[in-house]
């Protein structure tokens, strides 16, 4: 790869538009949802999964919840994007935790920490 490819790749990755918001985890078999805050909605997945896979996710009833009904009764979505332009990272930090507020009281769901 030549050197101005490469300084074009690197430049790319540090503007791309990273999407924060709120996300759920929910299990089909027993209804339960958990809901957290991404601060990269779009490798939350993977990271959540992993931990559950291993055993360690530190949220306890997700990973009893987990052990209990698998893999193949949970899903991952988003449920909402927060614009972070023109936010300072305390604004934003806010933002989200009050966001993680209503969508708790409305849904009733227990927050994760990630």
């Amino acid at each position: 790869m030549n050197r101005e490819r490469r300084k074009q790749l690197v430049s790319d990755y540090r503007e791309r538009k990273v999407a924060r918001g709120i996300f759920a985890v929910r299990c089909h078999a027993s209804g339960e949802v958990w809901l957290g805050i991404g601060r990269s909605l779009d490798n939350m997945q993977n990271g959540i999964w992993f931990t559950l896979r291993l055993g360690t996710h530190p949220a306890r009833t997700l990973q009893a919840a987990w052990n209990t009904h698998g893999e193949e009764n949970f899903v991952y979505e988003v449920v909402e994007e927060v614009d972070a332009k023109d936010m300072t990272p305390y604004m934003l930090q806010s933002v989200l935790k009050e966001r993680l507020q209503h969508w708790q009281a409305a849904w009733g769901a227990e927050a994760i920490r990630t």
